[in-house]
Formats: structure tokens, C-alpha cells, sequence
């Protein structure tokens, strides 16, 4: 009598990727956790095709974990999701775990797996293709040219500093504008770079018509950050404290598939803004978050310096905690909280603005 099931039921399987810049080193482990096989790929498109039918080629692809899916790993989880297969990003194992497991590409690729399939330290991946990538590229460059730019405006205060007497007097007591127009028009000899005087001049005429360069990279960059920034979530640039800059960058953490965060309370912790129990004994308090996105926290902490200075409610807010105690970094640190919950309600409010 024939068998009333098929000879081979396809079974469920969960894979694991270790990734890297070349090669990514793949992991297949069934529903039980019992290894399949493992194999390397190369980073390119015929690499992720063959990795997903080598993948496949085990039984029906339940779930992908894998390492760093907002680096080397975007390519192959914009991939995996592209062909509709779940797609969870996993951290790297624990230090102690390594110590007694040691350190390998398939190792590494076993445990995304088995993270994967237990749900631990896991996560749904940032999606890479909407405006809200568009958006980070561009604060990329911008943020760079910010931090050279002061780099630059640094190094030239520290050059008058050592300069000669009669350049150092002449410059000291100019503003910033100022002192970057005088001295990017320096006219020194350079046959005569040789000198320390000539050559302290030629160094601040350098720096200073770099600044300049970098203060116009940075206006045009503006001008294409403003609108990108109110065209995504108009509402949230109009908030009161909340300019292009701060939308931006919390549109950038929640990343465009925000919905991945479940609740505000997730969108705080993201922010480093959610409070951590600092309890024992007799002590009942709680202290400052200093994990989380750190751009997303010095976001959150320019709305409360804003709002402390203009907003007559968080001014009073302030007054009465520090009446009943509280410091000015514990104040601070409730009103990140609070900005927080009201942020995410805009961020997620737009959508369904935005859907209907």
C-alpha cells in the first residue's frame, strides 16, 4: 500500500548570516535547533540569489537572522525582503558565550541563527528605500562638514594663540565672522613660507577660506534638508522646539518602517531617553539612559533647552520639580521623556494622516 504522506515533507528551517564586506558566511538550523549546514557567499547579487536557494534548497525559509542589516548586511536584507522572507536583525553574541564557544565566521552565522529562531536580542531591521534613507544620506554630509568646519574654526584659535605679537593683537578681539573674512584675506608672501610669521598666515588663510568652503557646502545642503524634512512629517517640523535639524534626525531613528517600534515607550528607549530603575535599599530613584542613539538623545536635549527657555508651561514644569527636589539633569531628564512620547505621537499620527 503506498504511503498515505509524501516521501519528503518539506520542513521549516531557520537561517543565520555572519556579514561581512566580501563574503557573508550563512547558517541553516531546523525548527529544533540542529545545524544543517553552513556555506560562504559572496557580497554581490548573484551571491545573495545563491545564498537564499542554498538556503531554501534545506526546506521553506521560516525566518533570516542577520548581523548588521544597516551595514554590510542592507544589501542581502533588502534582498531576503524583496523575495518574502522574514528578516530579523540580531546582535552579536555575548563576550562570555564567545569565551567558551570561541570566535568564527560559522559560529557566528550558528548563533544569528539560533537568535533568530528564540527571539533573542533580536529586531525588526531598519528598511533602506524610502525618503527617510534619502534623508540620512544627506545629514551624512552634512553633519560632516559641521564637525570640520569647527574643526577648522579650532584649529585657528589655536593659531593665534602662538601667532606673533602684532597679528595675534589684530586678530584676538574679532568676532567669528570677522576673523574668518580676515583672515581668508591674508595676502602672504609665499616665497617666504619659510618664516614662521609667513607661514602662520598662510595656515590661517588656509583654514579660514576652508571654513568658508564648508559654510557653503553646508547652506546648500540646507536647502535641500528643509523640505525633504517638512515633506515627510509636516507636522513634526512645526512642533514648538522642533526645527528641520531635530526632525530629521528623529525621523532618521525611527528609520521609515517605524512601525517596528511597538510602542512610545520603545521610541524612548531608542532615544536613550526611557529611565533606568537606579534602585537599592533604602535609595528609590532612577537615573539618566546613556544607551540608545546618542544624536537622537542630543535631539531630544536641544527641544527641552529650547522649550526652557521659551515655553511657558515646561518653564513652570521645571520651577515645580525643583521645589519638590529634583535636579536639573533629573528635570532634564523627564522632560526628554515626556518630548518623547509627544514626538513619537506625530511621527506615527502622519501616517495615518498620510493613509487617509
Amino acid at each position: 500500500m503506498p504511503p498515505i504522506t509524501p516521501d519528503q515533507a518539506e520542513i521549516e528551517v531557520a537561517g543565520g548570516v555572519d556579514t561581512h564586506q566580501d563574503t557573508h558566511t550563512a547558517a541553516v538550523i531546523d525548527l529544533v535547533g540542529r545545524v544543517l549546514g553552513t556555506q560562504q557567499f559572496p557580497t554581490t547579487g548573484a551571491g545573495y540569489a545563491a545564498l537564499l536557494a542554498w538556503m531554501r534548497g534545506f526546506g521553506r525559509v521560516w525566518r533570516v537572522g542577520v548581523e548588521g542589516t544597516g551595514a554590510y548586511g542592507v544589501g542581502l536584507a533588502r534582498r531576503l525582503r524583496g523575495e518574502g522572507v522574514e528578516v530579523i536583525e540580531v546582535d552579536r553574541p555575548h563576550r562570555k558565550t564567545r569565551r567558551f564557544q570561541g570566535k568564527s565566521d560559522p559560529i557566528d552565522a550558528i548563533a544569528a541563527a539560533k537568535a533568530a529562531l528564540a527571539g533573542e536580542r533580536t529586531g525588526i531591521p531598519k528598511q533602506r528605500d524610502g525618503r527617510v534613507e534619502a534623508l540620512r544620506n544627506l545629514r551624512v554630509a552634512r553633519r560632516s562638514a559641521v564637525d570640520q568646519r569647527a574643526d577648522a574654526q579650532r584649529q585657528i584659535k589655536a593659531l593665534i594663540v602662538t601667532a606673533p605679537d602684532e597679528l595675534r593683537a589684530r586678530l584676538r578681539g574679532l568676532t567669528v565672522t570677522r576673523l574668518i573674512a580676515t583672515c581668508a584675506n591674508l595676502r602672504p608672501d609665499r616665497t617666504d613660507a619659510a618664516t614662521p610669521a609667513t607661514a602662520v598666515k598662510i595656515a590661517l588663510r588656509s583654514l579660514a577660506r576652508r571654513h568658508q568652503q564648508l559654510s557653503t557646502e553646508i547652506a546648500d545642503l540646507d536647502e535641500l534638508l528643509e523640505p525633504l524634512v517638512a515633506a515627510i512629517n509636516p507636522s513634526l517640523v512645526a512642533v514648538n522646539g522642533v526645527g528641520a535639524d531635530v526632525a530629521g534626525q528623529l525621523l532618521v531613528t525611527a528609520g521609515e518602517n517605524h512601525d517596528r517600534l511597538t510602542s512610545e515607550a520603545g521610541f524612548a528607549m531608542l532615544c536613550g531617553a526611557a529611565p533606568i530603575p537606579a534602585s537599592s535599599g533604602k535609595t528609590t530613584r532612577h537615573r539618566l539612559n546613556r544607551s540608545g542613539d546618542r544624536q537622537a538623545n542630543a535631539a531630544l536635549y536641544r527641544v527641552v533647552l529650547c522649550r526652557l527657555r521659551w515655553d511657558p508651561r515646561t518653564r513652570a514644569y521645571a520651577e515645580r520639580r525643583t521645589k519638590e527636589g529634583l535636579s536639573k539633569k533629573e528635570i532634564i531628564r523627564c522632560l526628554k521623556r515626556y518630548i518623547a512620547r509627544e514626538l513619537y505621537q506625530l511621527i506615527t499620527t502622519n501616517d495615518l494622516q498620510l493613509a487617509a
